[in-house]
């Protein structure tokens, strides 16, 4: 932690346990008996629970979206940037809820839980995940802490998709969606994209079918390709270029096949810290959720139609360099909404931060943000 703790900061956070006995049927067709949901909470749920936010993580995140877990922590939560007194999602005004998703490797009942059938690691015989899923584990977690209705559900990337699937699956339970930096489906190469990091991971010789942990090994190998692979979608190329340019590790090349450039030590640096911090069973499933979501499959393809049961109101926001999930996906679900006769609000950010930039405190995006929280605010006399 800093010597000194941030005023903004929601300080030393402290993680909890949610534990739930009533079955949940998923959209693969098997049933979770029993489950578990790790989060954490920020600021205060007033006395008629008006004032609650969810925030839905995406691929690799957890519930640790703020504050310090404890003094000697060095790095705050995933979203530190948005979440605190004073941040756009104000913690003096909203009770803010984060969670780890089923299937996911920080606390949640995952692919590293013990399956109370067979006393080992679920590991590949976790049920697949779907984002519909999620948002109905979300909603159970919602009913433990005694919240009716979210003021907001928020997210970004996968985050999103779980934001607008709360608009459908539950209209009578949020007042606003917002969704940054999302896609009401992926595209062909987002699929072929997530493909290629799963095949990397499963062509390791330490994966053993995914029951590595039954081996006390980790495919290593394959989660750094994927990983690697990964980072180079969420970055644009003027990020990287302004970030390492060709600059080499040391003066004279080498002209060998080890990392000469910074930019190749920086993706062996990510890879090889993210091989041993996430789970590759869950990296599967996360991708694999992405890979299925799609609405509006069940509405003749039409996203409007999808949406026409949607009670909220909605912000949309995009960034200029992101390939990933470019403006133009967005605005494919801005256009759905506006058909649908739904109030959307939609912010396209100049950045060249690419898909990473819905984590980065950019300026514009920070005021928008605030802006439309204050509104949340104000609608709900918070």
């Amino acid at each position: 932690m800093p010597d000194t703790i941030p005023a903004d900061s929601v300080g030393v956070v402290t993680p909890s346990v949610a534990q739930f006995n009533e079955p949940l049927s998923l959209r693969c067709g098997q049933t979770l008996n029993h489950y578990e949901l790790m989060y954490e909470t920020y600021g205060t749920l007033n006395a008629d629970k008006s004032n609650a936010v969810l925030i839905c993580h995406a691929l690799s995140g957890d519930h640790h979206a703020a504050g310090y877990h404890h003094q000697d922590d060095q790095k705050p939560g995933w979203w530190d940037s948005c979440i605190g007194p004073g941040k756009p999602i104000d913690t003096r005004r909203f009770f803010v809820v984060a969670l780890n998703n089923l299937g996911g490797c920080a606390g949640s009942t995952g692919p590293t839980t013990i399956n109370p059938d067979t006393g080992k690691p679920y590991g590949p015989d976790f049920p697949m995940m779907a984002v519909r899923d999620w948002v109905n584990s979300q909603a159970r977690l919602a009913d433990y802490l005694g919240i009716e209705k979210f003021a907001a559900v928020i997210g970004g990337s996968l985050g999103g998709m779980q934001s607008l699937r709360w608009s459908i699956q539950y209209p009578e339970r949020l007042h606003h969606s917002i969704v940054i930096a999302s896609a009401p489906k992926l595209s062909a190469q987002n699929i072929a994209f997530n493909e290629v990091a799963r095949h990397a991971i499963m062509q390791d010789p330490e994966f053993h079918d995914g029951r590595y942990l039954e081996h006390n090994t980790l495919p290593k190998s394959g989660l750094m390709q994927a990983r690697m692979l990964a980072h180079l979608t969420y970055l644009s190329d003027d990020s990287m270029r302004d970030k390492f340019g060709r600059e080499l590790k040391a003066e004279g090349i080498n002209y060998g096949f080890t990392p000469e450039f910074q930019v190749e030590s920086y993706l062996h640096y990510q890879g090889k810290k993210f091989s041993t911090s996430f789970d590759a069973n869950t990296y599967l499933l996360m991708t694999k959720a992405l890979d299925y979501f799609d609405p509006a499959q069940y509405h003749n393809d039409d996203l409007a139609q999808c949406l026409n049961h949607a009670q909220c109101k909605f912000l949309v926001v995009s960034f200029t360099t992101d390939w990933r999930f470019s403006p133009e996906r967005s605005e494919e679900i801005v256009d759905a909404l506006v058909e649908s006769d739904k109030d959307v609000t939609y912010a396209k950010i100049e950045s060249d931060k690419g898909h990473d930039a819905f984590l980065i405190p950019i300026p514009r995006y920070v005021a928008i943000f605030r802006a439309y929280m204050n509104r949340v605010a104000q609608e709900l006399n918070l």
